[in-house]
């Protein structure tokens, strides 16, 4: 890409913003919170502790299968100790407490892509607590 595009990859190089990087996690619901546990010495809580900012998205197993996407959008906070152990099903509750960090997923938007395939019609549901529910369907053959 650098010789292809050295424009492109200079601007990737030098992206200011700080955006974290993409990492698998295993989300919970627990006591009404959506929760991410990560190692405490992983990149993953380096970045949540560096810059809330997070996307998750939800994984997508066959791109012809029609199931839905879903991608929420916000900031993440460490989660209290009483949170934490509402959780009790979760990976990181077998584990001493500072052997993992976990988060609470504050929720600034949330995206539902629904796949009608025999009609090729994709409906995209939105919510944000600003602007309430919306969503919108286009043909996209």
């Amino acid at each position: 890409m650098e010789a292809g595009a050295p424009q492109i990859a200079r601007l990737g190089v030098e992206r200011p913003d700080g955006s974290p990087r993409i990492s698998p996690v295993e989300p919970c619901l627990a006591g009404g919170c959506l929760l991410v546990g990560t190692m405490s010495w992983s990149r993953k809580a380096v970045d949540l502790r560096r810059d809330p900012r997070y996307a998750l998205h939800s994984a997508i197993a066959d791109p012809d299968s029609g199931t839905g996407e879903l991608k929420l959008h916000g900031r993440a906070a460490i989660a209290s100790p009483r949170t934490r152990h509402q959780a009790a099903a979760a990976w990181w509750s077998a584990l001493p407490p500072q052997s993992a960090e976990v988060f609470v997923l504050g929720i600034e938007q949330a995206l539902f892509v629904e796949w009608d395939i025999p009609r090729a019609v994709m409906t995209v549901h939105r919510w944000s607590p600003g602007r309430g529910y919306s969503h919108s369907a286009r043909i996209y053959r």
